[in-house]
């Protein structure tokens, strides 16, 4: 095996179907997003969420500091909105810039274009491993259009 094949854990683990949402937060009145794929509702009453964030990630403060968050959930159509949070951002600027979206109730930025949003109450957290886990009770959400959200596989369970 390459040292690029993954192994076969690696492979097994990327079999587990993850969702693609853009998560997002507010900082010193910017709006900070980040895409996570690894994400689930964990309870019913009240409606909880986790979503894991990675150690060290600018993100996760952001979270923490503002005590809320919010999820935008990604379909086949607005899978492109994807891109502007795979690069860093300068300083002052967001990668919500040029989107349409608005604003939850918390304040935390939504995309206008996503399938559905969540409106989220920091509620916890649990550290594991190189990520984060933090809980979120919902407080608000909406559909905006009917649809199927975008299911991902990754070839490589150890690694993004």
């Amino acid at each position: 095996m390459s040292d690029t094949t993954p192994s076969p854990l690696a492979r097994a683990l990327g079999r587990i179907p993850c969702g693609l949402y853009i998560v997002s937060t507010r900082q010193d009145g910017i709006h900070q997003g980040f895409l996570a794929s690894l994400l689930i509702q964990t309870g019913f009453e009240p409606p909880t969420v986790c979503v894991a964030i990675g150690k060290g990630r600018a993100a996760l403060d952001a979270v923490r500091a503002n005590g809320s968050f919010a999820i935008s959930i990604l379909d086949g159509a607005s899978q492109g909105l994807m891109k502007p949070f795979f690069k860093p951002v300068e300083p002052g600027e967001s990668p919500f810039d040029g989107l349409a979206g608005a604003d939850a109730p918390s304040g935390c930025r939504v995309l206008s274009e996503s399938l559905a949003w969540l409106d989220c109450e920091l509620a916890g957290e649990h550290a594991v491993g190189d990520h984060v886990v933090v809980f979120g009770e919902v407080k608000a959400g909406e559909v905006l259009r009917e649809g199927d959200p975008s299911v991902h596989l990754r070839k490589n369970g150890l690694s993004y």
